[in-house]
């Protein structure tokens, strides 16, 4: 089978450009897929790019760098593959695949099923993601939901690409808010005892917290230390939330644990030896300016006390000294301010500040009956990811998290979520799965290569079936270069239409021997990219529904 066309296509263009007269070192070039097939099966805009170096008109640009890419295609793998190239539009340059080189990927994908969709991009190059992260003051609300799917599927994807990826949960189990935790179950446990209790505005008041005096009460528990106890009993139900929606972190990084440790007056004593360390005003400061940030940060306070940034300066470097290469952190819309500073501390560390990677999750809002749920944190009164999942079920809930760019915030219709029916795209995708495995079930479904001829398949829907299925490898480097698992659900949707288009205008069995065997292949094909698919996304793959 030739190598992936994207990789061998790219040093065939460049080599146009220096043909050109041009450098293309600092020169990235992007090919994509058009979203109107008519306009063939991948597309460059790197002669729009080039009218910025030389005095051209794009189109006669686009005309020179075809004619060169065409000849050269003779001497490479990919004659045969390519049928067409040429410039449509203002200055695109598409490219259109020959009907052999479709067969020949959907025959790979029948032969060696799920391998014949791994690509080793990440040649093993270790990655730490860390995502979730929550403070352990109360259980995971839909807001840490979403993080933690997109964290986990994207992780999943990393590693099916060659990377290898741990994850990790960052536990922030001390300071203010872990003190408040415990303050506000020694106030809930007095008011358990009879006495009338007011409660500060920032105190927890959730129904864990009640939970938790009353089992402390009623087992009369003597607890030196609330917040410590407090702390446990809560991170119990993350983690079991957690496990139950499909979620496994491979370490739990304790803030506690690292200040005792002494990495933070480490750190902060590095920077130092580097020059990027002074005091002003009894305060100890890092010089983030030095590093693009718009103003130097306070590490350690007048009282002696850290800052958020000084422990995560030093979380961040323990991260490097563990032999990690590229970091990825998912955070909040509340922590995007925080991106410039940590980026800069992470420069001044001795790292390149582009080896770490930050994705900010928008917000969800779930939506009932038509109307958004409000949500109060502090008083508890907000949807935890417990009561999602319970509502609309594991699969449903992961799905749905997922649905829109992390970039945009997320409405989650809970009344959708539960349909079995067409509408709900988990129930359409996981349904489309199981109509192939319930076909494959039956009598004479056994397929061997000898028996299969791919040219059988002309029509229409078989076409654009095999083209989609194709497409699957591009659509993982597509979430790779975003850092977003969400273009693979709009996949995965667009392949289970396209595979019921197929099937209820085309018979499967019944037919000509020969071309049942040869659709039998199809969906089996198709069959490996949806499992292997809803697998990155971490959904079950039913096969009776």
């Amino acid at each position: 089978m030739v190598k992936d066309i994207q990789e061998l296509l790219i040093p065939i263009i460049k080599k146009a450009i220096i043909n050109l007269g041009l450098n293309i070192e600092k020169k990235n070039i992007l090919l994509e897929i058009p979203k109107d097939s008519r306009f063939g099966d991948l597309y460059t805009n790197v002669a729009m790019q080039l009218t910025k170096d030389i005095n051209k008109p794009i189109n006669e640009i686009a005309r020179f760098l075809v004619e060169e890419i065409k000849r050269d295609l003779e001497d490479t793998p990919l004659k045969g593959y390519i049928k067409e190239v040429k410039v449509e539009g203002k200055g695109f340059i598409n490219f259109y695949f020959s009907k052999i080189y479709f067969y020949e990927k959907i025959k790979d994908i029948f032969i060696k099923e799920k391998k014949a969709l791994k690509k080793n991009i990440g040649l093993s190059k270790k990655v730490l993601i860390e995502f979730v992260s929550a403070n352990p003051t109360g259980p995971l609300s839909v807001a840490h939901a979403r993080q933690a799917v997109v964290g986990d599927s994207l992780a999943n994807i990393l590693a099916f690409l060659g990377f290898k990826v741990k994850r990790e949960y960052y536990l922030n189990d001390e300071g203010r808010q872990i003190e408040i935790l415990g303050k506000s179950v020694e106030l809930k446990i007095k008011e358990l005892e009879g006495q009338k209790i007011t409660y500060p505005s920032d105190y927890y008041q959730g129904d864990y917290i009640y939970d938790i005096a009353k089992k402390l009460r009623e087992n009369k528990i003597k607890i030196k230390n609330l917040s410590d106890y407090a702390v446990r009993y809560i991170l119990r139900i993350i983690k079991k939330d957690l496990e139950d929606f499909g979620i496994r972190f491979d370490y739990w990084y304790s803030q506690k644990a690292l200040r005792k440790s002494g990495k933070i007056k480490k750190a902060l004593d590095f920077l130092r030896q580097r020059g990027f360390i002074y005091e002003k005003e009894g305060a100890i400061w890092f010089k983030s300016t030095d590093f693009g940030d718009d103003k130097d940060r306070v590490v350690v306070k007048s009282d002696g006390s850290y800052t958020y940034l000084a422990p995560d300066l030093a979380y961040h470097q323990d991260k490097y000294r563990r032999g990690f290469s590229w970091l990825i952190n998912l955070w909040g819309p509340d922590h995007h301010g925080y991106i410039n500073r940590l980026k800069a501390g992470v420069e001044a560390l001795g790292k390149d500040p582009n080896s770490l990677s930050i994705i900010i999750i928008q917000l969800a809002t779930l939506f009932k009956d038509g109307k958004p749920v409000e949500m109060s944190t502090r008083k508890g009164q907000y949807v935890t990811l417990r009561e999602v999942m319970d509502e609309v079920g594991r699969d449903a809930s992961r799905f749905f998290f997922l649905m829109r760019r992390t970039s945009s915030h997320l409405d989650f219709d809970l009344d959708a979520a539960k349909k079995q029916s067409p509408e709900n795209p988990v129930y359409y995708i996981q349904y489309a799965h199981a109509r192939i495995c319930s076909i494959l079930r039956q009598p004479d479904t056994d397929i061997k290569l000898k028996d299969i001829d791919l040219t059988l398949l002309t029509q229409k829907e078989e076409i654009e079936l095999i083209k989609q299925l194709v497409r699957f490898d591009s659509v993982l480097s597509v979430c790779l270069d975003n850092l977003d698992p969400y273009p693979l659900t709009v996949f995965l949707k667009e392949v289970a239409e396209f595979f019921h288009r197929f099937y209820d205008r085309h018979r499967v069995l019944g037919v000509d021997v020969k071309l049942t065997k040869t659709r039998l292949a199809l969906i089996k094909a198709t069959q490996v990219v949806l499992a292997c698919g809803l697998e990155l996304l971490g959904l079950t793959c039913p096969e009776k529904m």
